[in-house]
């Protein structure tokens, strides 16, 4: 604690005496059971993602996203190159382990290592991915690098405040509902208000069992079909 601050009874917060600088995320495949998350490519990507896109005919997925939708590999591809190779982002696939086919982009942005801080956002699942137990478990593996080897305090999810589908997934894996900024930013020539959520590495492991339970092939009939939801789990 702050010696002056002590003396004059004021608070603050708890002391991190043994606190040091994360590293940051490295660019290498995280293996799960139902997918693999691997740092993004467009030579090795890119036509799978595109063509996985296209099955979203009305374009929904690119709605509450900056960019999007994009109408031919070439212009996705050049996205990809131009928005998704540098550390922050940093860009991932989401790989079906049954296809072996890209269905799903996730990232982590907003980096600070300083602090232990990390954000999860660009998430785009084709229909494809979509309420699978490789959507929830892509999730999972992220979460598991950011606490379990890279020792971050702090995981934040962010969205559009309109985006119900995005608030109703970071509730489901977790996260607590922070607050909204409102008139946060501008894209696609529409106010954004912001909804923020966030996980701690105090919440982490309650959160983890739950989902690895949740994930457990036994919690699955032989269609692929959930037995019990992540909310029997708590």
């Amino acid at each position: 604690m702050n010696q002056f601050a002590s003396e004059l009874g004021l608070p603050v917060g708890f002391t991190l005496e043994d606190w040091s600088a994360c590293e940051r995320p490295p660019k290498t495949v995280i293996e799960g059971r139902y997918c693999r998350v691997e740092p993004i490519d467009p030579a090795r990507h890119g036509a799978d993602l595109h063509e996985a896109n296209l099955k979203d005919r009305e374009g929904a997925i690119w709605t509450y996203l900056p960019y999007g939708p994009f109408a031919s590999l070439d212009e996705y591809r050049a996205w990809i190159v131009s928005s998704c190779l540098g550390e922050d982002p940093l860009f991932h696939a989401i790989l079906d382990k049954a296809s072996g086919k890209a269905v799903g982009v996730a990232s982590y942005l907003r980096i600070e290592p300083a602090v232990g801080v990390i954000e999860v956002g660009h998430i785009n699942y084709a229909p494809e991915l979509q309420k699978t137990a490789a959507a929830t478990e892509s999730m999972y593996l992220l979460m598991r690098r950011v606490f379990d080897e890279l020792g971050y305090r702090r995981y934040e999810w962010k969205c559009d405040a309109l985006n119900a589908g995005s608030r109703a997934a970071a509730t489901r894996l977790g996260f607590q509902f922070e607050g909204i900024f409102r008139q946060a930013t501008i894209y696609k020539g529409r106010n954004r208000d912001t909804a923020w959520f966030g996980i701690t590495d105090q919440d982490w492991p309650d959160i983890r069992r739950r989902m690895e339970a949740w994930l457990d092939p036994a919690n699955f009939d032989t269609e692929g079909r959930q037995k019990q939801s992540m909310s029997a789990f708590a």
